[in-house]
């Protein structure tokens, strides 16, 4: 990710700048918190996707700042309760906002952040943008509202998982790339290009992120999470579809009834590996990435596009 970081290293510095001022409160409690978030901001990967997909029409303006802004808003918010949810105790490495100021802050501080969002794009007349983001908004919420429903029969196929994923994770990553696009493409057709690269990246980086759940190393939270959820990731899907009835019984027993009993989550850890389900979701991520290559690749080669891909890979190759 080093030429992606080098090529807009001063875009960074200066979204950076704008993101502190839009975060910014007069009330003591909500500014500390703030100051707590900016201070402890993750890899600004989607922000990235911002500057760059902008950066292929032309010159970043402000427009794009506020658009990367306004997607690390919306980003952050969503995290935040998303740890209210999980019950996560860490986001990073470090304590969540819930963990250091109890639930009720955290779901107040997510909602600060949303308001600020939408007031940063209404303020400066950015429609174009706040539709796009609106949308990832709305998508997001179907789908976490999705894999909730599924979650209570853990009857969830492949195609449903996708589903889940599109709107949970994927919407974000595209609307960045369209709202970057938007602040320099005025071809409606290229935007949405750039949307449909988005998506290829956000469920790549979205099947990544299930497959840390799996992982014995350190990956900045918690693992088991998505078990302890009853949440079926595709490394779960693939396996009960694959492996032998009495098999298939026990671990949907375990995540129905015994998902927080470390012992029997690491028995569906064990089966999930031992059946081949680790390798099926890498090789759907490997797929989902190339098809993002391959609307990436129908731009001309340019410093830009050369950074566009050395992120897109970092996403599937991170090791956290």
């Amino acid at each position: 990710m080093k030429k992606a970081i080098q090529l807009i290293d001063q875009d960074l510095t200066k979204f950076e700048d704008y993101f502190s001022k839009a975060v910014k409160s007069s009330t003591p409690l909500l500014d500390r918190i703030m100051q707590y978030i900016v201070k402890r901001k993750g890899k600004q990967i989607r922000p990235m996707f911002v500057l760059l997909s902008a950066k292929l029409g032309g010159q970043i303006t402000t427009s794009t700042y506020r658009a990367a802004s306004l997607v690390e808003l919306l980003h952050t918010a969503t995290l935040v309760h998303d740890d209210v949810v999980d019950e996560a105790p860490e986001r990073r490495g470090f304590f969540s906002i819930n963990a250091l100021w109890k639930n009720k802050i955290a779901v107040l501080v997510g909602d600060y952040l949303y308001s600020k969002g939408l007031l940063l794009s209404l303020n400066n007349n950015d429609y174009k943008i706040l539709q796009i983001i609106s949308d990832a908004v709305r998508q997001m919420s179907e789908g976490e509202l999705l894999q909730i429903e599924k979650s209570r029969t853990l009857n969830i196929t492949e195609n449903i998982y996708y589903s889940i994923i599109k709107g949970k994770t994927a919407s974000l990553l595209s609307s960045a790339c369209g709202a970057g696009a938007s602040t320099t493409f005025t071809d409606e057709k290229i935007i949405e290009k750039l949307k449909q690269f988005g998506e290829k990246v956000g469920l790549a980086f979205q099947i990544k992120d299930d497959l840390f759940d799996y992982s014995s190393k350190d990956v900045g939270k918690p693992t088991g999470i998505d078990i302890k959820e009853k949440k079926l990731t595709l490394p779960v899907i693939y396996t009960l579809n694959n492996c032998d009835k009495s098999i298939r019984r026990k671990i949907i027993y375990i995540i129905k009834n015994n998902n927080r009993d470390k012992e029997k989550v690491q028995y569906v850890f064990d089966a999930v590996k031992s059946t081949g389900g680790i390798e099926y979701a890498e090789n759907k991520m490997f797929s989902f990435r190339d098809e993002a290559l391959r609307i990436l690749y129908e731009f001309e080669i340019t410093e830009t596009r050369n950074a566009l891909e050395e992120l897109v890979r970092y996403t599937t190759d991170r090791s956290y």
